[in-house]
């Protein structure tokens, strides 16, 4: 590819990905550090080629293997909920996926530990994000329904996939003030923010969503 092709098809993609942001930001997403994140990340690097046209749509795409990469609003959503009026700190990401979300993650948060069952998904993310040398970002093959007890606690958890109900080992994994968002249902969910106070778990149930299921294991 030749320097002119390479610099067109980088402008290209920055301005694609600048209306993505804008249009985040119209759906209700006023964070300004999260649009940054969201801004700095090329999301066209962690999806399929034949789908990297498509890769700043508002849309969950397909990765293989039944899983997806998540709806870019949400996301920003996610995340939003999640600061809030305070630092993400040391924060666990359960899904790996592609990777595009730690990566996201990695300019807001002090550290990512981010867990995925799938053995091929998660060489293909530890490629996608090789290439952006994100020092604050562990990445390992783990179940990620009991979570990651080996660098608990966390002050952050985010989901990346719907569990049936609130798995308690997240919850226990979860710091003194942290916060955790995750979808939580089967064929009807809802996403749903976990707190824990001076006063106990307090459990604030928020938008419906669609999320790929978190199923135990790993492969």
């Amino acid at each position: 590819m030749s320097s002119e092709v390479l610099r067109t098809a980088l402008q290209t993609a920055l301005r694609a990905r600048t209306r993505m942001v804008e249009r985040v930001r119209e759906q209700g997403v006023r964070d300004e550090k999260v649009l940054a994140a969201m801004m700095a990340v090329p999301r066209h690097l962690f999806v399929e080629e034949a789908l990297a046209s498509r890769a700043y749509e508002d849309t969950a795409l397909p990765l293989g293997l039944q899983q997806t990469i998540s709806q870019p609003f949400v996301v920003a959503r996610m995340i939003e909920l999640l600061r809030a009026g305070r630092e993400l700190g040391k924060t666990l990401e359960v899904g790996t996926g592609c990777g595009y979300q730690a990566a996201v993650l990695s300019h807001v948060a002090t550290e990512v530990y981010s867990v995925e069952r799938l053995r091929p998904l998660l060489d293909r993310a530890r490629n996608n994000l090789r290439h952006l040398r994100l020092p604050n970002v562990r990445l390992k093959h783990a179940d990620g329904s009991v979570g990651l007890r080996e660098a608990a606690p966390y002050d952050t958890i985010i989901v990346a996939a719907a569990a049936p109900k609130i798995p308690p080992a997240l919850v226990e994994q979860l710091g003194e003030g942290g916060r955790m968002v995750l979808p939580v249902g089967a064929a009807e969910q809802v996403l749903v923010l976990i707190e824990r106070t001076s006063r106990g778990i307090r459990e604030t149930r928020l938008s419906p969503v669609r999320f790929v299921p978190l199923l135990p294991g790993t492969e």
